[in-house]
């Protein structure tokens, strides 16, 4: 109770300090608006949206424990999702209020100095600094629009906008059977999240299965952190289709990290569930081992590693021991989660391509016109995309769920296609 009273308040005077700065902005504008109840109403809108998040994030605090778990991260992400559709442009109006404020202080501040005491001439003035001041808050209302429609459409579309994102990469050490291999990578799908929306992600698998894949690999983080996550979703799932198999690894989020357990049992017992799920979907997992990939006479290495990596996610992941007895393999290919072991770990064997997650391109990012950028970039250099050293290569794959913030921003969910020549 402490600890949520702790959060709570600070979070709640903020949030009442941006709302009463944001309506500094917005009242010149309404009140200009000639019928009153439109103003009445506009006003009383305002005030009932805040108050309405106010009273969210109250009860999700002060009610979480009575909350089931996986829903509880539905929850919270519906306090982002608002939280982020609410304030974040009230940010940006508040930014032209301030220019306003500071244009004020400035004005008084040269009019103290100069001892200006010209009374009609201050009068005269007054109905032009009018029109300035509601030209920077229209200017700057125009401004929050822009954050608000990105956001809104982010939380309700383009978290379902699935995008193919189509590669073709050449080796020479790539066995002639093998040439033209079709691999389809998926990854991150946080299940929670979707809150058993399965029409829409029926349609996603189809997508996949359009891709005519040889392979389908998945690389890690399938719940957010509970088994029950995965209740409904195997008959939906299992219609993935790829003539050579489908396999996966776990993720950061998938050994129970991030919550509390009544004991060590009960938290090993929702791993083994998830483990469990991966055979229902009809995935193999590969748990820092290696599946030999077969076709007429040649073979390739496919490598499943578990998480790593650098702290605070575990490091789970053994790559020596997953390597094991793949010398004579001509052709590697290696799943890990997390992007940061392939320079870690990765580059210092003959591994030649991976496929990684884990960043979900933050969900957010501008991916048009040659521009390439996200602010998971300053955390993960090889955040999304295809990335080489020489010969080895990485694709890490933007994330096909979310977690937290509902929705995806100029970052929408990936489905790869490979292929191998």
């Amino acid at each position: 109770m402490k600890a949520s009273v702790f959060l709570i308040i600070p979070l709640l005077i903020f949030m009442f300090i941006v709302d009463l700065y944001t309506y500094r902005g917005l009242k010149p504008l309404i009140n200009k608006i000639k019928p009153e109840f439109i103003r009445k109403l506009l006003k009383q809108l305002y005030w009932s949206i805040s108050l309405g998040i106010f009273a969210a994030f109250v009860l999700f605090f002060f009610r979480i424990k009575y909350v089931q778990r996986a829903e509880a991260y539905v929850y919270f992400s519906y306090l982002i999702g608002a939280f982020a559709l609410f304030y974040i442009p009230k940010f940006v109006l508040i930014l032209f209020v301030l220019l306003k404020d500071v244009q004020k202080a400035v004005s008084w501040l040269i009019g103290a100095l100069t001892n200006v005491k010209k009374e009609k001439k201050f009068e005269s003035k007054t109905k032009r600094k009018m029109e300035r001041s509601e030209f920077l808050y229209q200017m700057g209302l125009i401004m929050a629009a822009i954050p608000f429609a990105s956001i809104l459409y982010g939380v309700t579309k383009g978290k379902f906008e699935f995008r193919i994102i189509r590669e073709s990469l050449n080796f020479p050490n790539l066995p002639k059977a093998f040439q033209g291999l079709r691999i389809v990578q998926i990854s991150d799908m946080h299940l929670g999240s979707f809150n058993k929306n399965f029409e829409k992600i029926e349609k996603a698998v189809e997508l996949i299965n359009e891709q005519n894949p040889d392979i389908i690999l998945f690389t890690g983080d399938l719940v957010n952190n509970f088994a029950e996550e995965t209740d409904g979703w195997a008959p939906i799932l299992d219609k993935m289709e790829a003539p050579m198999g489908k396999y996966s690894i776990l993720g950061n989020h998938d050994y129970g990290d991030y919550s509390h357990w009544s004991s060590p049992e009960e938290k090993a017992e929702n791993l083994k569930r998830i483990k469990d799920f991966h055979k229902e979907m009809g995935f193999k997992l590969l748990l820092n081992e290696t599946e030999r990939l077969k076709i007429n006479d040649d073979e390739i290495a496919l490598i499943g590693v578990e998480n790593w990596g650098k702290p605070p996610f575990p490091q789970h992941g053994n790559l020596d021991l997953a390597m094991k007895n793949t010398n004579d393999l001509p052709f590697k290919l290696l799943m890990s989660h997390d992007p940061s072991h392939w320079d870690e770990k990765v580059l210092d064997t003959d591994i030649d391509l991976t496929f990684a997650g884990h960043t979900h391109g933050m969900q957010f990012g501008i991916e048009r016109a040659g521009i390439k950028w996200s602010p998971v970039q300053y955390k993960y250099p090889r955040w999304g995309g295809l990335y080489n050293e020489g010969k080895q290569f990485i694709y890490v794959n933007r994330g096909f769920g979310y977690i937290g913030f509902p929705g995806r921003i100029g970052m929408p969910p990936e489905i790869t296609l490979i292929e191998l020549n």
